[in-house]
């Protein structure tokens, strides 16, 4: 691989070993995502983690991916890989790391999905530079429409972008962004999906409160919050701008809207976003932290 990426090509992902360290939920649905788009073959992904065989086992059969249980087969599987994904909790990360430190070579592409951690405290717990993708994606990643914020460190080559771009793209968008926006990614993207959950929770029960059923309360948020985002997409068209449109003089939306304004909505959300930003700080300087403190 490093020949190929030394040379400024970006190599077809199918010829490439992917390993997955961690086997939750957007590992899952990245690997969907890869092999849903035909990026590459079940036979060339690897999935471990540190102890629950029964999701590998479910995994693999769900997959066809590989899996592998004991710590010799863990150590075999990621250092052939020419990808590694990390893909374990931040309380994790730090002691993970350490573990991989001699078990990584220095030209593999490492992708990591951690929430927090930083590009310079991955290579502190590594122990050198690495090729490392650093991103922030989020679960609606699993139905193929997320969104995700990637950064990358000074090694990583024109090539390589390109591919980590390509994997990411397979479950959503991307956008890539300077490694300190990624906690602001991470608050608003990263986290973002529950807001919108939130607010329909509060739909419903508005809906329900009022008289409707619940199915009927729940299928009419749906569709709304459904219909409101394809119209953002569709028209180009700024939120504020769709939200004007839709608000007569004296009529039922202004009420609403002026409600909403009165109980300080825009500014809770708008804080809600910081205050997810800077927790993400947090809990890289906890990572951080522990990695300088061996």
């Amino acid at each position: 691989m490093s020949q190929l990426f030394s040379a400024g090509v970006s190599p077809q992902i199918s010829s490439l070993r992917l390993c997955f360290y961690g086997a939750g939920s957007m590992a899952e649905a990245i690997v969907r995502g890869l092999l849903d788009q035909g990026l590459t073959a079940p036979g060339q992904i690897g999935m471990i983690n540190r102890q629950n065989a029964s999701r590998l086992d479910e995994l693999a059969a769900r997959y066809g991916v590989q899996a592998a249980f004991d710590n010799e087969a863990k150590t075999t599987m990621i250092g052939e890989a020419d990808i590694v994904f990390l893909a374990i909790k931040p309380k994790d990360a730090a002691e993970a790391l350490k573990q991989l430190r001699h078990v990584l070579r220095p030209d593999q592409l490492i992708v990591s999905v951690i929430a927090g951690l930083s590009i310079h405290t991955m290579e502190t717990l590594l122990g050198q530079p690495m090729n490392i993708v650093r991103t922030m994606p989020n679960t609606s990643s699993t139905i193929s429409l997320g969104a995700t914020g990637i950064s990358f460190s000074s090694t990583v080559s024109e090539g390589q972008r390109s591919l980590a771009e390509a994997m990411f793209k397979s479950v959503g968008m991307t956008a890539v962004v300077e490694e300190h926006l990624l906690d602001v990614v991470t608050g608003l993207s990263g986290s973002g999906p529950a807001y919108i959950y939130y607010v329909m929770e509060a739909m419903i029960e508005a809906g329900r409160g009022r008289g409707l059923s619940e199915e009927a309360s729940r299928e009419l948020t749906i569709q709304t919050v459904l219909g409101a985002a394809h119209m953002v997409k569709a028209t180009h068209e700024h939120p504020a701008e769709l939200r004007r449109k839709v608000t007569s003089p004296n009529g039922t939306t202004q009420a609403a809207i002026e409600t909403l304004d009165a109980h300080g909505f825009t500014q809770a959300l708008v804080h809600a976003i910081g205050r997810a930003t800077d927790r993400a700080a947090e809990m890289g300087k906890d990572i951080e932290r522990s990695a300088t403190h061996e």
